[in-house]
């Protein structure tokens, strides 16, 4: 077959990221830049909010922004010192201050009503943002194998061993190194070449201040921490997810007075690997 016509799966996917969830930039009030990606209509339908995980950016999305446009509008945020975003000051690494950055770019985008969704690392952010003054822009927090966090008192040997794996392997690999077998654990065994390259490419994007800001919150976070919230919870996670596996993403849900489903066929990454399944779910709820 001529090269020409051999099919590549990671460059239809990237066609497709720009026609149907293409960036932008916005400036905050504060000065600070957010880079958003946007599919649907402003109006027409709910507004979802996604957060991505740790080694992921708002493109990570894209599958699902692609199924959920025709009927809602959605926005995804490279977080503060991930692509394009401006990080956090060094002094203010907490899920608090992701939330109030989350909560200056609503402002500017003027969404006033939204359901938030949170993967992974993003849930700590998104749990973060239901527990503060803003919480009444939120008709429903949906986590996505929810990253739990290690701020808690008797996690202290577990936080520094996490800080220090993260540490090492950024230094020993490097991005690209980090990137280039990141699929082994963010997806099935099941999941095809196509998943696995966009799961790679997203990772090879990581900026390394950003990512090791990440790792602060991942190590000090601690979800449900902080005031109640009347805001509605759902907690869904990869029926075969070995990052945040569904015992503890069932912990987790007993935790915060919520329900946890399985998403069949389904690693952590469980938003490019199936999809279909997760618009749904998120749809099923609006």
């Amino acid at each position: 077959m001529p090269a020409a016509l051999v099919a590549d799966p990671l460059q239809d996917q990237l066609v497709l990221l720009e026609r149907r969830f293409a960036q932008r930039v916005v400036t905050l009030a504060s000065g600070a830049r957010i880079a958003v990606r946007e599919a649907g209509q402003r109006g027409r339908g709910t507004s979802f909010v996604l957060l991505h995980g740790i080694s992921s950016g708002a493109a990570s999305w894209l599958q699902v922004a692609d199924r959920l446009a025709d009927r809602a509008h959605v926005i995804a945020w490279d977080a503060p010192g991930y692509g394009q975003s401006t990080p956090l000051p060094v002094d203010a690494l907490g899920a608090l201050d992701y939330a109030q950055r989350l909560h200056e770019l609503l402002q500017a985008l003027e969404v006033y009503r939204c359901v938030l969704v949170g993967h992974s690392l993003g849930a700590l952010m998104a749990d973060a943002y239901v527990r503060g003054p803003a919480a009444s822009r939120v008709q429903r927090l949906v986590l996505i194998s929810p990253a739990a966090g290690y701020g808690a008192p008797d996690h202290a040997a577990a936080q520094a061993r996490v800080r220090q794996q993260r540490h090492d392997a950024l230094r020993q690999l490097g991005v690209p190194g980090m990137a280039a077998r990141i699929d082994q654990r963010l997806l099935s065994p099941a999941a095809g070449e196509a998943q696995r390259q966009w799961v790679r490419w997203n990772a090879a994007r990581l900026n390394p201040q950003g990512y090791l800001q990440a790792v602060e919150l991942l190590c000090l976070g601690r979800l449900g921490a902080g005031a109640t919230t009347a805001v509605p919870i759902d907690v869904h996670c990869g029926e075969a997810d070995e990052v945040t596996p569904p015992q503890a993403c069932a912990a987790v849900a007993q935790r915060l007075g919520a329900t946890c489903r399985l998403i069949a066929g389904a690693g952590h990454a469980s938003p490019t690997e199936q999809p279909d399944a997760v618009a749904q779910l998120l749809l099923a709820g609006a």
